[in-house]
This record gives structure tokens, C-alpha cells and sequence, in this order.
């Protein structure tokens, strides 16, 4: 199973970005798909997730209105749109996948990839 993150880059404060998320090598279906982020010296928290079976989507609050997560189920690949970027969006961002979206959404996380790195810069 492979999970690949891309499209993460050095943006100005107030810019935008997709990233992709591409999954792979699956026997059964994973229809679920988080993104997580960890800026530096933080701990890691979700900032989207999607149930692509009936685009079920959440966000985190301080992401909400400036975030959108789509799915392209015949890629099996998730794209975050990320709009009127902030500083405070610096990190890490991971994508996961899994069957079900856990109170905690990391909870219900089975395989994850190694990460691209968002850098937005005042």
C-alpha cells in the first residue's frame, strides 16, 4: 500500500495551494482520506477528512471556508485546496487513509504517507 502526498511549496502569506494525495496497492477498499499537519515543535491534528463513498467532509475549524477536500474516486486520489493561506498553516501535511472516520480522526487511520511541507511565509 502506498499513500503519496504532493504540491507542497513556499507560498506568501494570502496565496493558495493544492495538494494531491494519491493511494495505491490496496486489496480492500479504503474510502477514507485525512489530512494531517505538524508545524515545527506541535503536535500533529487534522485538518480534513472525507468519506469518499458520499463526499462526507470535516475540517478543522480554523481551516473552514478557506480549505476544500475533493475526491476522484476513479484515481483513488484526494486534492486539499488550501486558499488565503496563513502562517500559522506552516507544517507538515500528511494524508491517511482508512475505512471509517474515528471520533479522533487519526484513530481510524491504516496507512499514511511521509509527508510534504507547506511553508507560508508572512
Amino acid at each position: 500500500v502506498q499513500v503519496v502526498e504532493s504540491g507542497g511549496d513556499l507560498v506568501q502569506s494570502g496565496g493558495s495551494l493544492r495538494l494531491s494525495c494519491a493511494a495505491s496497492g490496496f486489496t480492500l477498499d479504503y474510502n477514507v482520506y485525512g489530512w494531517f499537519r505538524q508545524a515545527p515543535g506541535k503536535e500533529r491534528e487534522g485538518v480534513s477528512i472525507i468519506d469518499s463513498r458520499d463526499g462526507t467532509t470535516y475540517y478543522k475549524d480554523s481551516v473552514k471556508g478557506r480549505f476544500t477536500l475533493s475526491a476522484d474516486n476513479a484515481k483513488n486520489t484526494v486534492y486539499l485546496q488550501m486558499n488565503s493561506l496563513k502562517p500559522e498553516d506552516t507544517g507538515v501535511y500528511y494524508c491517511a487513509v482508512g475505512y471509517y472516520i474515528a471520533g479522533t480522526w487519526a484513530n481510524g487511520m491504516d496507512y499514511w504517507g511521509k509527508g510534504t511541507l507547506v511553508t507560508v511565509s508572512s
